[in-house]
């Protein structure tokens, strides 16, 4: 398959290539050349700028395009128009914050974010969703019938630029007690970036259309067993200490930034977000490795020195918990449980000493 990659030298982009030239694809990239511009010296790369600067792809012809690195609509746009007669396939990363609510089960048939002024074009927390939704249905226009759009959930593994997963693969690995947010049974979703690529790429070469909500595993998997493989995985000594819900809030920690994948129950708007439907992206043949081997791996390439979390290759500020502060939330839940147990032994019928 011949294969253009908006993008492709990041995160997603980067496995993506690497799986292609692992199956025989022949690849060409699009980007500025600013991140890592020296990986992939097999593969033909084209410069330009996606935001006017489309001229090295004109006159060129791919069986499909793979757009990773899409947020803007317009910018989407011009990028479909000038492809639409050079691709078969139109393959749009978007995400499945394209949803602008989660208080329910969630798929693919159910309302997308919108924008009161949609020319806006700044990307932010707000307008993040909602832009995204607007890519597709720009892609879509551009080149009807011939776009997939998957909707992806937090991607995760190495190169992952964020640290939303690999916070807790390194807390597994330095031991110790683990302040984890109870419930144990909490739903998690995540998918490994090459997971989400293979089923990319297999869709590419079938010319397989559509939306698509690509999140996972295939089963429910807990916060606990999470949890517990991060710690197995290490083989280190860390013990899970489950905190509460009502606790963790009183005490201000950040929902999904201080302490990644904890979304509270009583958050009714985000509820389900990570309970996301993706029967329809599995029953066309999305599959998942191991969790087991999604840590592993993260941890070898955080022991090797992954760089700190960016964004646009611009560091931001790692917000998760820090261990003296996730110390004293330790101490304070302790004791909390401590003051609890001795109010219920002196209540009546208690043993009092």
């Amino acid at each position: 398959m011949k294969l253009l990659v908006l993008g492709g030298t990041k995160f997603l982009g980067r496995h993506l290539v690497e799986a292609a030239l692992a199956r025989g694809d022949e690849v060409t990239l699009f980007n500025r050349g600013q991140h890592n511009p020296e990986i992939f010296p097999e593969v033909e790369k084209l410069r330009g700028d996606r935001d006017g600067g489309l001229d090295a792809l004109r006159g060129r012809r791919w069986d499909a395009v793979v757009d990773t690195s899409g947020y803007v609509p317009r910018v989407v746009r011009a990028s479909a128009e000038l492809l639409a007669g050079s691709v078969g396939l139109y393959v749009f990363v978007s995400s499945v914050s394209v949803y602008p609510e989660f208080s329910r089960p969630t798929d693919e048939g159910s309302p997308t974010a919108t924008l009161e002024d949609e020319s806006v074009e700044e990307v932010t927390g707000e307008t993040y969703g909602a832009l995204k939704a607007l890519c597709e249905r720009a892609a879509e226009g551009a080149m009807p019938g011939r776009v997939l759009a998957a909707r992806a959930g937090l991607i995760v593994g190495p190169y992952d630029p964020t640290v939303r997963f690999s916070y807790w693969t390194a807390r597994g690995a330095r031991g110790g007690e683990v302040l984890a947010p109870a419930p144990p049974r909490r739903q998690v979703q995540f998918i490994d970036a090459r997971d989400l690529s293979g089923w990319l790429l297999r869709m590419a070469e079938s010319g397989g259309a559509g939306v698509f909500n690509a999140n996972g595993p295939d089963y429910t998997l807990t916060m606990g067993r999470f949890l517990e493989e991060c710690r197995a995985a290490s083989g280190s000594d860390a013990r899970l200490t489950w905190v509460g819900e009502k606790f963790l809030t009183e005490m201000g920690v950040g929902a999904w930034g201080e302490l990644p994948l904890w979304i509270p129950e009583t958050d009714e708007t985000h509820r389900h977000f990570l309970r996301v439907n993706c029967s329809r992206a599995i029953a066309a043949g999305l599959t998942f490795r191991p969790l087991a081997e999604t840590i592993r791996d993260t941890l070898a390439w955080q022991a090797a020195g992954a760089p700190a979390a960016s964004k646009d290759g611009v560091p931001v500020p790692d917000v998760t918990l820090k261990p003296e502060r996730e110390r004293e939330l330790l101490d304070a839940w302790h004791e909390a449980e401590t003051s609890k147990a001795a109010a219920l032994s002196d209540g009546p019928g208690g043993d009092r000493v």
